[in-house]
């Protein structure tokens, strides 16, 4: 069986989970149920970036113990990703000690491998600085990088000029490598325009970066201290990029999770920490690298980018009550590309669930089993379906496996709208044999034995393939059309036939809302 080592972006502890991270981690879950319906042996790598300046300074706002803050937003994002199916076979911490345990011992790497060098050309070494530097991005801001005074990701955030004595990492040093990864890898970074910037930035040539600070402590203590005897915090980047790395140092340790990782995903924002930072790293300490990144874009809200700092937010759980949960991880995947910017409004959601779920995949789903128990008690035909429809579904299912088995990369997106059009069709089927009346004359009895057998076939393949993405609902449907077992284990890579199978009518699937009260 095949591995699959999936990350996500950890996310950074200082607020509740929004519209953002929900985004990543519903895209990464419906990629990593999609490939174990595929025959995958996957893992799924989720957490929390819990140190650094910004989460100190949060904490103190707050007036608790950092790791009593940390505890507190770390409980809120297991539960919302528990509210919404995620799938994560691993959900990492940073501050818990095998992590920080194994960051250390990535960075010892590092030095060993220094050992054999000269020192002009050793990956650590000390070295005075000063610059601007934004707490919200957790990095040293370069001129272009900086907007009217501001930081370009957290404009409203002040910038800091900074002076320290610090262990530096050497990144100037991995410009030609880096440029070499890319020459002979372009699909290290997808989606093309993400990879683009980072060429470019390439072309302007790499700058030796802070591995360790001063002016807190709240963090991993970098292994070696300065010349001068002083003991720093590992700089945050050092302490949580490794996280897909320390993954396998934990108990109870997934071989599944194996260094490299297969696919990163992250936000579009963090493509250099970890298409240049991250990687640089790894060389340095002698590691392989993972396959690919994947850098999704950014949701918004009303042309805004959500923002705890810029006031711009939406509760998930005002979101995902709207509709519920499967409606809103479908809203999200079908509406919001995940190779460019999306936008969320109430208006687009409310029009998705009434001509998609409602519409379209739900009343396909009432109609077609109301009719298989009024013309044939219940009981599925075990004909074969209609042969020229199932050749028009299956291209359409190549259409959904490219789009994650790498031919097209990872497109959530495509994947959902491949499957609608399975839906669709069906629809148009219904309307052109219209079985209502070829079972008005029982010499039709083949003709619609054929319908009828063709509309479950064809409901079965879109439960299946739509389990990744609405789990809950799928499974139901799954259920009323007497499919055995759980829906989220059906092989998407062998046949699927609802031959003989008992429907059993149900609720509505996605019920129309009601109208509001006047």
């Amino acid at each position: 069986m095949p591995r699959f080592f999936l990350t996500t972006a950890i996310d950074y502890a200082n607020g509740e989970p929004h519209l953002g991270h929900a985004l990543e981690k519903i895209g990464a879950d419906a990629i990593a149920r999609l490939h174990r319906q595929l025959g995958y042996d996957v893992h799924l790598l989720i957490g929390m970036d819990e140190h650094g300046q910004k989460v100190a300074q949060t904490a103190e706002k707050q007036g608790v113990p950092p790791q009593q803050f940390v505890d507190s937003i770390a409980e809120q994002f297991q539960a919302m990703w528990a509210r919404l199916g995620i799938s994560h076979d691993q959900f990492i911490r940073t501050t818990a000690p095998a992590h920080k345990a194994a960051v250390t011992r990535l960075i010892e790497q590092i030095f060993a491998a220094d050992a054999s060098l000269p020192e002009e050309r050793r990956n650590f070494y000390e070295r005075s600085y000063t610059g601007m530097y934004c707490v919200g991005c957790e990095s040293f801001k370069q001129p272009a990088d900086i907007v009217d005074g501001t930081c370009t990701v957290h404009p409203t955030r002040t910038l800091e000029e900074v002076t320290e004595h610090n262990w530096f990492f050497r990144l100037s040093a991995y410009t030609a490598p880096l440029k070499a990864l890319f020459a002979a890898n372009p699909g290290f970074l997808e989606p093309e325009s993400r990879r683009n910037e980072i060429l470019q930035l390439l072309e302007q040539g790499l700058e030796d970066i802070s591995a360790s600070r001063s002016r807190f402590d709240w963090g991993v203590p970098f292994p070696r201290p300065l010349s001068n005897g002083d003991v720093q915090t590992t700089y945050v980047w050092f302490d949580a990029l490794p996280n897909y790395w320390t993954a396998r140092f934990f108990p109870g340790f997934d071989a599944r999770a194996a260094w490299p990782a297969d696919l990163h995903v992250i936000g579009k924002d963090i493509t250099r920490f970890h298409c240049v930072i991250w990687p640089a790293m790894l060389m340095a300490a002698g590691e392989p690298l993972p396959a690919q990144v994947w850098a999704h874009g950014f949701i918004s809200l009303g042309g805004e980018r959500f923002s705890k700092s810029a006031g711009v937010k939406l509760t998930l759980g005002e979101a995902i009550d709207r509709y519920g949960v499967d409606a809103f991880r479908y809203y999200l995947l079908r509406d919001v590309p995940f190779d460019a910017d999306g936008a969320f409004s109430w208006e687009r959601f409310e029009e998705v669930y009434n001509s998609d779920l409602a519409n379209t995949l739900g009343n396909l789903g009432s109609r077609s089993t109301a009719m298989i128990e009024k013309y044939r008690a219940g009981v599925v035909p075990g004909c074969s379906p209609d042969a020229e429809l199932f050749a028009a579904h299956e291209a359409s299912l190549a259409q959904a496996r490219a789009a994650v088995d790498g031919a097209r990369r990872y497109r959530p997106n495509e994947v959902v709208s491949a499957l609608m059009d399975v839906a669709r069709r069906t629809n148009e089927y219904i309307q052109r044999t219209q079985p209502w009346v070829l079972a008005k004359d029982p010499a039709n009895a083949a003709a619609l034995d054929t319908v009828l057998a063709t509309l479950a076939g064809s409901l079965a393949l879109c439960a299946a393939w739509l389990a990744p993405v609405m789990p809950q609902k799928m499974q139901a449907l799954w259920e009323q059309l007497g499919g055995p077992g759980d829906v989220t284990a059906v092989r998407l890579d062998q046949p699927i036939s609802a031959g003989d199978w008992t429907v059993a009518k149900g609720t509505p699937l996605f019920p129309k809302p009601e109208a509001p009260a006047l």
